[in-house]
């Protein structure tokens, strides 16, 4: 039997998804441009070199214009390939809007690096990250998060905690609809630094 932690955090996913559903593509397009924009004045991007940006689903911040900026900008970029048999993920490195156009498209409909491509480079492997954009389903003003259940990105947080290079900052991108009051917290997950988002339209 799931755990009451379990539970309600299937509940704010599900209340979420709800959230999510009443918003139109122009509504969703709007805030996503307000939360690029605080995002790339902010000190955490401006200071950062080599940082990972997660790839948006519909439902999710779009991370377009940010990952167009970092490739202008010279900044070092990487995105998560995710392990479809487990929660093991890990970031690698993305070149240009060719590559990225280029990337097939997974049974989530998230476009990533092929699983087995050996030729990647990957984060740990080139000196860390300073900074990473993290997705997510509902975030707190305090930094708590409930993510989709797979526990990709609090598994990576510990690994780079543990790390020579240490934790990098981490912050979260989200639709004001994702905001709310409380989240419900087990020992193993990871708290943001920072919850950008923009005012969610009133019901």
């Amino acid at each position: 039997m799931a755990s009451p932690i379990k539970l309600a955090k299937k509940a704010i996913r599900n209340e979420i998804k709800r959230r999510i559903a009443l918003l139109s593509e122009e509504e969703k397009k709007q805030q996503s441009e307000i939360v690029c924009d605080k995002f790339l004045r902010t000190k955490e991007y401006t200071t950062s070199q080599r940082i990972s940006v997660y790839l948006s689903m519909k439902n999710e911040i779009d991370t377009k214009e940010i990952l167009q900026n970092m490739l202008e900008s010279g900044k070092t970029c990487f995105i998560p390939r995710y392990s479809t048999k487990s929660s093991y993920m890990d970031m690698v490195r993305l070149k240009s809007m060719e590559e990225f156009d280029a990337l097939p498209v997974t049974k989530w409909n998230i476009k990533q690096p092929l699983e087995d491509e050996l030729s990647c480079e990957t984060a740990f492997e080139t000196g860390g990250l300073d900074l990473i954009i993290m997705p997510g389903v509902a975030f707190n003003v305090a930094g708590y998060r409930v993510g989709r259940g797979k526990g990709y990105y609090d598994s990576y947080i510990q690994k780079c905690s543990m790390a020579a290079t240490g934790r990098p900052q981490l912050v979260a991108l989200a639709f004001g609809e994702q905001i709310v009051d409380d989240v419900p917290v087990e020992d193993h997950d990871e708290a943001v630094d920072m919850v950008l988002y923009a005012e969610a339209k009133p019901e």
